[in-house]
């Protein structure tokens, strides 16, 4: 039996010029937790060239759907980027990673932090009924230095505002908190600042961290994701993963691709 499934290409959605999206068929083999990663990528002179990326849609879908950056001279997304509609895509048989609600302690809040296209686990997390049961509160914080990089994840709250299914909890439980860096607009800062200053729950009406009933998923960039780190185990917050769940959790497998 082959490592990967082979899927076909059903579309891509460019953002920006260093943002794209695609989705693809899926293997009813194929099974994942939302919020964990696969390896994809392309066959190149006969070989496979992998990387991981977390699904960007939820385990009950019957699509694949993937959110990435444009590395011009990067192995595999210089080349992904090119995809077009039928197209192959290389899908690893094994999900993995740490972003999945059992590696959390039970709490009130859970706050999804991520920047860039580390929004994708928290797009598959945010369409899972059991997180909705599991708290309260859920603030979904997507951090970008420009205004046109937060377009997937704007579209991707609007969708599930109208959804059917998900209206009712979204209004009921999810606050969608974008922010940039760079340019103007009505949320500014980096995520950390935005925590240590209390600005992100002055803007949204919550109460500041709390050990006691926050719950912390973290997905982007290194520094980003080290410096959270240190700030929450600081306040004692600990880490957790599959063998002893935790305070907050992040998703290290990612590099520039």
């Amino acid at each position: 039996m082959s490592a990967f499934y082979r899927e076909k290409v059903l579309s891509v959605r460019h953002w920006t010029d260093t943002l794209f999206s695609f989705r693809a068929t899926r293997d009813s083999g194929f099974r994942f937790q939302n919020g964990q990663f696969a390896m994809i990528g392309l066959e190149v002179d006969g070989r496979p060239l992998m990387r991981a990326y977390s699904m960007a849609s939820a385990n009950h879908e019957e699509e694949l759907e993937f959110f990435s950056i444009k590395v011009q001279d990067g192995p595999l997304t210089s080349r992904l980027q090119k995809i077009r509609e039928g197209d192959v895509i290389l899908v690893g048989r094994k999900a993995t990673g740490t972003l999945v609600a059992d590696n959390l302690l039970p709490g009130d809040r859970l706050l999804l932090l991520s920047t860039g296209t580390g929004l994708a686990p928290f797009a598959s997390l945010i369409k899972d009924p059991d997180v909705y049961e599991r708290f309260e509160s859920i603030v979904l914080v997507h951090g970008c230095r420009q205004v046109s990089e937060l377009a997937y994840g704007e579209q991707l709250v609007e969708r599930l505002r109208d959804d059917e299914l998900f209206g009712a909890l979204l209004s009921e439980k999810l606050v969608y908190y974008p922010t940039v860096t760079r340019e103007p607009f009505r949320n500014r800062g980096r995520i950390t600042d935005l925590i240590t200053s209390r600005q992100l729950f002055n803007d949204i009406g919550q109460t500041p961290l709390d050990i006691a009933g926050d719950r912390i998923m973290m997905c982007g960039s290194p520094a980003m994701l080290e410096e959270l780190r240190v700030m929450f185990e600081g306040q004692g917050f600990v880490e957790g993963n599959s063998g002893e769940p935790g305070h907050f959790v992040i998703e290290k497998a990612f590099v520039e691709r």
